[in-house]
């Protein structure tokens, strides 16, 4: 059973009681704040409000407002390193609402039904996007239901960049990926596959395109020092997972070294295991506590058989006898050789040491300029220095994750867009934040957590089949009811049980309450009732709207 704290009674502190008097110091208002998992969402999903939506079992609905900011809910439902789980304030009561496993419920379920989402009228604007990896579709998907008309230039044979390429069916289908990016077809875009774009402003000016999105994946592979002489099969992680993704995987060997620590040696790892490798190592030259790889990732390879030598670095390559100095962390953190060697024999060595963008071809436009670190530089608005053409997904120095390049898209569409139509495009002010401190929880649905089921043992590397299974129509129900609806009112009529001068007014379902100012003494007690803390107490001489 889940851990559960032993008492969640809020402490009660008569000294700073607000009381009543004569007068009326404070008044009660009814708030929105920013639940957690919103605020941690890179996509900027409004969490909350689709969960409610999902737990009332208004799935269109739900899925509507999912597809509002992400037009992928199968697929970030099963490859996003959901940080909205990390930020979840009920993993301080038992465990963080498996936020992933409902959006891809309502993923699926659309998917199924056939859902689909409709364009705004058309504008007559045109717009080029390069590259159909996250980002690039992302901004396609945004900017055609603005009613622009989107075309993309892809080079490779299919859509999806590193979605299609880099993350193996196993946690991926390739079918549940060619679905969501036909319902972006199906608003109108058009997606040109084998097509390298040279010469940018070429293809802007044959198109006629009245704006410009870039957003090349990162598909370089760092460069790695090694001397190697007679060497084993060594392949880059990039490339072997592109061939093993198209079934035309190299032979490996039985022994297959992986070098690096990032989600791209654990999917090559994991992939030689089903390619038919006995035995697949991972060297990574620091200890598991600073591996890049999320730790999921790193039990799911553990899980499959994967072995890990930690604090090891790859010297030299003879043949198939590789030299492995270890490692020792500096106070700094960073991995210091010792000048202790051994040797570690393998059929096949895949390299797994980061990936960088190859943007060389904007280097021929004129006002564009790169950072140092070889980032392009873009405005506040996602705009280069080329008026009309914009930048984003790996290009820029973020984290680089299929959901940060989704919401970059869906940024940068929301700025040309309004570039597009001579405005300027900014953010709403985000509210303040509701941290599980603001939350009074005499009263919270105890539904216990409901894991996904994942395939065991041998039938897990038998093949590329799923290895994570989705949650049934109930089960993902009832996990949107573990939400604690944080910041935001749920109409449980604490507030308006609670109220001893009956100043709270009931709206109707979906309407919420308002005060009635003329009863209202000020004493609290709906304040200290709300759960979610989507009531606030604010002195009497600030103005305060009347209405919920």
């Amino acid at each position: 059973m889940p851990h559960r704290p032993a008492d969640i009674t809020p402490s009660v502190d008569l000294t700073s009681h607000m009381g009543v008097g004569p007068v009326r110091s404070h008044r009660p208002v009814y708030v929105d704040l920013l639940p957690p998992c919103n605020n941690a969402c890179p996509t900027g999903e409004d969490i909350q409000g689709w969960l409610a939506l999902a737990q009332a079992g208004k799935y269109r609905p739900a899925w509507e407002a999912l597809m509002a900011d992400n037009p992928f809910p199968a697929v970030l439902g099963r490859v996003c390193y959901h940080p909205c789980e990390n930020g979840c304030n009920r993993g301080h009561l038992d465990a963080p609402v498996s936020i992933h496993a409902v959006e891809r419920f309502l993923g699926d379920l659309a998917s199924a039904e056939g859902w689909r989402v409709a364009p705004a009228p058309a504008t007559g604007k045109r717009v080029l996007v390069v590259g159909a990896g996250p980002g690039g579709l992302a901004a396609a998907y945004h900017l055609a239901r603005l009613g622009h008309a989107v075309e993309v230039h892809e080079a490779a044979a299919q859509p999806g960049g590193m979605l299609h390429f880099g993350i193996p069916a196993y946690r991926l289908p390739r079918a549940e990926l060619m679905k969501e990016i036909r319902r972006i077809e199906e608003l109108g875009v058009r997606i040109v596959l084998d097509h390298k774009v040279n010469d940018l402003l070429a293809e802007q000016r044959e198109g006629r395109f009245d704006a410009v999105f870039v957003a090349i994946g990162a598909q370089a592979t760092q460069h790695a020092e090694i001397p190697a002489r007679d060497a084993a099969r060594v392949l880059d992680a990039v490339s072997f997972l592109h061939e093993a993704g198209t079934g035309a995987a190299p032979q490996l060997g039985r022994r297959v070294v992986v070098y690096g620590g990032d989600h791209l040696a654990t999917e090559a790892a994991r992939t030689a295991m089903r390619l038919g490798a006995d035995e697949t190592i991972i060297v990574y030259g620091r200890d598991r506590a600073h591996m890049a790889a999320r730790k999921f990732e790193t039990d799911d390879a553990a899980a499959e058989g994967v072995t890990f030598k930690w604090l090891s670095s790859i010297k030299e390559i003879v043949g198939s006898e590789l030299t492995i100095e270890r490692m020792e962390l500096g106070a700094d953190g960073q991995p210091k050789p010792t000048g202790e060697f051994e040797k570690l024999q393998a059929d096949a060595v895949v390299l797994a040491l980061g990936q960088h963008t190859d943007p060389g071809f904007l280097g021929k436009v004129p006002g564009i300029t790169f950072k140092p670190d070889g980032a392009v530089s873009i405005g506040p608005n996602a705009m280069t220095g080329h008026a009309g053409i914009f930048a984003g997904g790996d290009m820029l120095p973020t984290g680089r994750t299929a959901t940060a390049a989704i919401g970059q898209g869906r940024r940068a569409a929301r700025h040309i867009d309004a570039w597009l139509r001579g405005t300027v495009h900014a953010e709403p002010p985000k509210a303040a934040l509701a941290g599980f401190k603001k939350l009074n929880l005499p009263l919270f649905s105890e539904v216990d957590p409901t894991p996904q089921q994942a395939l065991e043992g041998a039938a897990r590397i038998e093949g590329f089949a799923e290895v994570l299974a989705g949650l049934s129509e109930l089960e993902a129900r009832r996990e949107a009811e573990r939400c604690l609806s944080c910041g935001n009112c749920y109409e449980c009529d604490n507030c308006y049980g609670a109220c001893p001068e009956e100043a709270i007014i009931k709206l109707g379902p979906g309407r919420r309450y308002r005060y009635d100012y003329t009863k209202c003494t000020g004493c609290a007690v709906c304040f200290e009732q709300c759960p979610c803390h989507a009531i606030e107490m604010i002195p009497e001489t600030v103005e305060s709207p009347a209405a919920a």
